[in-house]
């Protein structure tokens, strides 16, 4: 009998990290090379867009797509092929020649990465109760940060050893293929994992029976779903705030050359939003499980800390007026924080809310909603840039979030489903 692993879900909470990690690493990739990729291929703002809303049309329909895949082959398989997909997306990015490669592989790329959300919030509920559930969602969502600042110094350092992007691609896309050997000796469900101890067996699946719900069990249709004012709450909340994160990362390094910087010698600048989005992500998460262990009802600490990550993250706006770098920097910092702390309470929701059967199915809408709202977001930033300036952006960019705290306080409440039994009581 092979010997336990002690704490085996918190190493599966890392195993998911590392994935998200990669994820960024990858899709960082193009947009740390955009000043030079923009300037070899004489492309404006408009053009660039493109190729962003290439990966965000495939990873916004594959969300939704992918969760239902995922709920119904289950976590291993699912991610395995999403990691492997994306993985090669990312190497064959080496061989682009023009937009119409960039935009399929790109296209490509947001396919597969598209699981992984999907995939890691289902993981959670399956592996972790819920005054941890926080901790855990924190966890791997904080890869996304964690990728976002370690994006500039690789690929950068790459980019200058080989002396030109095209390496750079298939080095970071090799990543995925590593990790796939390291999540496949690791994973296995906890009911048939051969390395769980006995007692870590018991607190999980005796929390799942506890919520009535369990791994294989517990789908509910789309039709179902789609009328449940739960599932609207965490669509809305997330369809309003992710495209706040992805101007972020799609568009700093574009926004700082336009202000003046050169993003090369601000790479500490760079990386300022990615290591606030990383305690925003542990902010958030540790404070919702810290007032459930307090003894506050789940639905209540998590409301709280979206009302709080909403109104932090209008600060924004600044941006959009201050001259030094240094407070330009504060405000996309502080912004992003607040952000992220959003961001790990609305992942965790549905893991609160549905039977673990349709958690990989409400996430991947929700995703799918936040990949719609990031296209809109990206074309009309892409114009606005071009004809105007980043400022009206920015103002949008910090109020548009205040729309989500209110669909999280006003429709991820009991219901009337919660007392048929169709949804957990939050």
């Amino acid at each position: 009998m092979a010997t336990p692993i002690r704490h085996l879900r918190w190493w599966i909470g890392c195993v998911l990290f590392l994935s998200t990690t990669i994820n960024y690493i990858d899709r960082q990739t193009l947009s740390v090379l955009a000043p030079h990729i923009k300037q070899e291929f004489a492309w404006d703002n408009s053009t660039f867009a493109l190729l962003i809303i290439s990966f965000r049309v495939a990873y916004a329909a594959g969300q939704t797509a992918c969760g239902r895949f995922v709920d119904a082959v289950g976590i291993r398989r699912g991610l395995t092929l999403s990691v492997a997909l994306y993985s090669l997306a990312a190497t064959l990015t080496s061989l682009a020649t023009g937009l119409k490669s960039f935009c399929l592989f790109r296209f490509l790329l947001g396919a597969g990465e598209s699981a992984n959300w999907p995939g890691a919030t289902k993981t959670v509920a399956e592996w972790f109760p819920r005054k941890e559930s926080g901790w855990a969602v924190a966890l791997f969502d904080s890869g996304s940060a964690i990728g976002g600042a370690l994006a500039p110094f690789l690929v950068f350092s790459a980019y200058h050893w080989f002396g030109h992007w095209r390496p750079v691609f298939v080095l970071t896309g090799a990543l995925g293929f590593f990790w796939i050997v390291l999540f496949r000796w690791l994973y296995q469900s906890p009911e048939h994992h051969p390395r769980i101890d006995p007692m870590e067996r018991n607190l999980i699946l005796s929390e799942r029976a506890s919520s009535g719900s369990s791994a294989d069990h517990g789908r509910i249709s789309y039709a179902t779903l789609l009328k449940l004012p739960q599932t609207w709450g965490i669509v809305l909340a997330k369809s309003l705030t992710d495209p706040v994160w992805f101007f972020i990362t799609d568009w700093f390094a574009i926004y700082l050359v336009s202000r003046g910087f050169d993003p090369e010698q601000s790479l500490i600048a760079f990386w300022v939003p990615f290591l606030a989005a990383d305690i925003g992500n542990f902010a958030g998460g540790g404070l919702s499980s810290y007032l459930i262990r307090r003894g506050w009802p789940t639905g209540k600490s998590r409301r709280l800390v979206a009302l709080l990550s909403g109104a932090g993250m209008t600060v924004l706006a600044g941006a959009a007026f201050l001259p030094s770098l240094f407070w330009l920097v504060f405000c996309f910092g502080f912004s992003t924080l607040a952000y992220a702390a959003f961001s790990t309470i609305v992942l965790t929701l549905p893991a609160d809310v549905f039977p673990t059967g349709s958690v990989a199915s409400v996430s991947g809408l929700s995703g799918t909603g936040a990949g719609i709202g990031t296209i809109l977001a990206t074309y009309f930033t892409g114009l606005i840039a071009d004809r105007y300036s980043f400022q009206p952006v920015l103002i949008a960019a910090s109020l548009i979030p205040l729309l989500a705290m209110l669909a999280v306080c006003v429709l991820v409440r009991d219901s009337r489903a919660t007392r048929e039994g169709v949804v957990q009581a939050i």
